[in-house]
């Protein structure tokens, strides 16, 4: 399958054989990584990441993805970037097309890595964006696959905000898959109702089940993969934490619901998460608000049933093939 010259934007771009084979392209560059085999194909190339909000997992996933493939990489932080304040971003897209083999772009709107895409004349890849973040979805598929051994039927909840990236792309992955896809919240939580639309209409085709609950237990009940995110998304002020907080509480992942879905089931999570006390701002809000942990207990996270280490490690696997496929070393 030749994906050479693609961008990575977003996985409704993508059909489901298509994700299949970045899939399958990952798996193999995982284990040739632990078998000591280089996959160094792309020597001289040289790739630039424009992260507009900051992450861990991401630009070491990205850097270190890039090595094994033998490119170079730049890395502009949020000051070192000038695109769309004193550069327009098809300016600045045309300009780093000249430079660069690949851009990455991590930040706001979708509209702005969309645009880059279109000037930039060579792959654009999306690390996130308020919209969507297709690459955590490769990663969270592949680490399915991994303990389940397939994509297809297996039920999958998601608890929490499901407004923005990440309930919007694992409601487009989980169609696309053919996952039966659970969005449990409160009604204001679910995702936008034309995106809703497009995935249902989706889901008929690849046999996959769309559904929206607000009772907990229910959509719970036989749950293969629970999965949850921060409450409170990356750029927002704090003052939405009160609101989030008394909204989102009954939605926690703790031990009853993990007891309810089955011996079977797993948790994720795309990380960072608020488990304890043990970050600055985990630490402040649940002081704040008399919590001992936020939108996952410490017990979950650290049980067993657990996968969100295995999730984070396969964000490098899974970058490296979309890279390794846009930019022609494996079809």
């Amino acid at each position: 399958m030749n994906l050479k010259g693609r961008n990575f934007l977003k996985l409704l771009d993508f059909t489901p054989e298509e994700i299949g084979f970045l899939l399958d392209v990952a798996a193999t560059l995982k284990d040739e990584r632990k078998n000591g085999i280089s996959h160094a194909q792309l020597p001289n190339k040289n790739i630039a990441l424009i992260f507009e909000k900051t992450s861990t997992r991401t630009r070491c996933s990205f850097e270190v993805a890039a090595h094994g493939l033998g490119m170079h990489v730049t890395y502009l932080d949020p000051s070192a970037s000038q695109i769309g304040r004193k550069e327009s971003i098809a300016d600045s897209a045309r300009v780093l097309g000249r430079l660069y083999d690949g851009i990455e772009y991590r930040g706001f709107e979708q509209s702005i890595v969309e645009e880059l895409a279109a000037h930039a004349g060579v792959p654009v890849w999306n690390g996130l964006t308020n919209e969507f973040h297709p690459t955590q979805i490769l990663a969270d598929f592949l680490t399915i696959r991994e303990h389940f051994g397939h994509l297809r039927g297996i039920n999958f909840v998601y608890m929490g905000d499901a407004r923005y990236n990440m309930g919007n792309s694992l409601m487009v992955g989980c169609a696309k898959m053919g996952l039966n896809f659970t969005c449990c919240a409160p009604k204001k939580y679910f995702p936008e109702g034309e995106l809703i639309e497009e995935c249902k209409r989706i889901a008929a085709e690849t046999g996959a089940t769309l559904t929206f609950e607000e009772d907990p237990m229910k959509a719970t009940k036989g749950a293969d993969v629970i999965y949850t995110d921060v409450w409170v998304s990356m750029g927002e002020p704090v003052e939405v934490w009160a609101e989030r907080i008394n909204d989102l509480s009954p939605y926690q992942v703790n031990r009853a619901l993990m007891d309810n879905a089955g011996p079977q089931c797993r948790f994720m999570h795309c990380l960072p998460a608020y488990h304890d006390k043990k970050t600055v701002v985990g630490r402040e809000m649940c002081e704040r608000f008399g919590r001992e942990d936020l939108e996952v207990t410490d017990e979950v996270f650290e049980s067993d049933q657990s996968i969100v280490f295995d999730e984070a490690e396969n964000r490098m696997h899974t970058i490296k093939a979309v890279m390794a496929c846009t930019l022609g070393a494996r079809q």
